[in-house]
């Protein structure tokens, strides 16, 4: 090996990872990778007729405490199209928040999905559909032949802005579904997140709740590429069926989708994991609130913590190795967003960077003679 090779391998052993742009830039958790392993050697029947593709099915029976059709794909976006697609004709619209994931980074996936389905943006604050605009939206222009017609309705559990919906919103949006006879879907990429915050059961958040089909999120908290649509309603289950395939979605080595989420649901993994990253985000959230110039926006309730910071504090942290987003809504405006894997360390970290970077900043705008 030569001496560049080393000095290279010796600089990444001293270096920290400081990313905070998403819990996507996370690794796998080790009980995946170990149920990945175990089930490498082997056959197994193909295109989830395997057993362990039964057991992962089982075992979001029991997650939810209902008869379930699970369908594994290997994004979320997959999953949410898939899942809109099942419950929205092509002239039909799907209701959702402005700021939803679908509307703003999907690349246009559920109106390809669904054949041209229409995505109507709904205000709210804080990332959460208005009550009231969901009510007009869902009978505005129905029977009219020349506008597209009221079909479903979108949430996302925890929201894009870090936001999580209470059970009592969430049941009063399944009230106004019920009401205008439409299904309800909830984009769960950060499910596990949101569920540790309100401590309450999966059924609670969904089905109880009027929740009709669900994109059950696990790469953003342990797996490394696997998600589920799990659907509460049999009727749907041929459609998703016939749709995944032809998606290219039903993968050949099923078992294998299905060790990640074995390993991720076993022993509460899942849960453990969503514990912690929301842990991180509330420390960051407490420590940055202390440091002068930072404004908190909104404090996390999930893994997403919002913040206003200088100009020269945001380029400063860049300049020191930290990474997040930023200017992506206005300017000054940052995320940082926390994983199963960030330690109290990295957070530590960076809030040691901000203070140390900000003094200078505080201190330069002290009028003169003030101490």
């Amino acid at each position: 090996m030569d001496e560049t090779s080393v000095k290279i391998m010796s600089d990444n052993k001293q270096t920290r990872p400081r990313g905070f742009t998403s819990d996507n830039i996370a690794g796998a958790s080790p009980e995946v990778i170990a149920a990945i392993t175990a089930c490498a050697s082997g056959q197994a029947l193909p295109y989830g007729n395997d057993e362990l593709t039964h057991i992962v099915e089982r075992q979001l029976a029991e997650v939810f405490e209902h008869e379930v059709d699970v369908f594994l794909v290997s994004t979320g976006s997959a999953a949410n199209a898939l899942a809109l697609a099942a419950m929205t004709p092509p002239w039909g619209s799907v209701l959702s928040h402005a700021d939803a994931h679908i509307n703003r980074d999907e690349c246009g996936a559920p109106e390809f999905y669904t054949a041209g389905a229409k995505l109507v943006q709904l205000p709210g604050e804080a990332g959460k559909i208005d009550l009231a605009a969901l009510a007009v939206n869902t009978t505005r222009m129905v029977g009219d032949v020349h506008s597209a017609q009221p079909s479903s309705v979108s949430i996302t559990q925890a929201t894009e802005v870090g936001s999580v919906y209470a059970l009592d919103e969430i049941k009063a949006i399944g009230d106004i579904c019920r009401s205008a006879n439409l299904p309800l879907h909830m984009d769960g990429a950060r499910f596990a997140n949101a569920l540790v915050t309100l401590r309450c059961s999966p059924a609670e958040m969904t089905w109880k709740a009027g929740v009709d089909l669900v994109s059950f999120g696990a790469t953003k908290n342990g797996t490394f590429g696997v998600d589920a649509v799990v659907s509460f309603r049999r009727d749907l289950a041929s459609t998703i069926a016939f749709r995944r395939k032809r998606a290219g979605q039903l993968s050949s080595k099923m078992r294998f989708m299905a060790a990640q989420m074995d390993g991720y649901l076993r022993d509460g993994v899942w849960l453990r994991n969503a514990v912690h990253a929301n842990a991180m985000a509330s420390a960051l959230a407490q420590g940055l609130a202390t440091v002068p110039d930072v404004e908190i926006q909104q404090r996390p309730e999930a893994n997403i913590l919002f913040c206003q910071l200088p100009t020269s504090l945001i380029r400063g942290l860049l300049d020191m190795g930290f990474r997040f987003y930023h200017d992506r809504w206005e300017s000054g405006i940052v995320r940082f967003v926390t994983s199963f894997a960030t330690t109290e360390a990295d957070v530590s970290d960076l809030i040691g960077a901000a203070t140390s970077l900000s003094t200078p900043i505080a201190s330069a705008r002290a009028p003169a003679g003030a101490e």
